[in-house]
């Protein structure tokens, strides 16, 4: 079962947001449906002390057409956006990124399925906007986690806090 047809999944919020308004904005596209119960993984808040995280819910309704809303209503010269999607999202993310060019800063991906998003890659990359691969799981015994890693893992976010240290 795929967490699009658990119905466990797709309860709760289609978003959950923490943070400023005013900061820059880290969109994440969650296949899996963490955050239920209307707030982030816990391994998220220390991002939200620094950025506004608006985490949507793949499984619920709406939640894709409100990472389009926000991507759409970017303003150029406003605080920067970069989306985080895992797996399958990570297709979603980067059509997310290129319809809307210039919006995001970054598109970081998790474990995304090559096939989808290899060549979808470049042209988002062509159009000004870094894509990354972030930490991922191996599928090796010792990850205990097989693919794809899912996003309130702390080596996820280890990862997406240093690639935004270093811009």
């Amino acid at each position: 079962m795929t967490a699009g047809s658990d119905p466990v999944r797709a309860e709760g919020p289609s978003v959950v947001a923490e943070g400023g308004d005013e900061a820059a904005k880290l969109l994440v596209l969650d296949p899996a449906g963490e955050g239920k119960h209307g707030e982030l993984p816990a391994t998220w808040r220390p991002l939200a002390a620094q950025r506004q995280v608006i985490w949507c819910r793949l499984p619920v309704d709406g939640a894709l057409s409100q990472a389009e809303d926000v991507l759409g209503d970017a303003e150029p010269g406003g605080p920067p956006i970069d989306v985080v999607a895992a797996g399958g999202s990570a297709a979603d993310a980067l059509r997310l990124a290129e319809r809307h060019p210039g919006a995001a800063a970054h598109v970081l991906l998790v474990d995304p399925v090559p096939d989808e998003s290899s060549a979808l890659a470049e042209r988002v990359r062509s159009g000004g906007t870094a894509v990354a691969v972030l930490p991922h799981s191996t599928g090796e015994p010792y990850n205990r986690v097989p693919p794809p890693l899912p996003l309130g893992h702390p080596d996820v976010v280890a990862g997406i806090t240093k690639i935004l240290e270093d811009v």
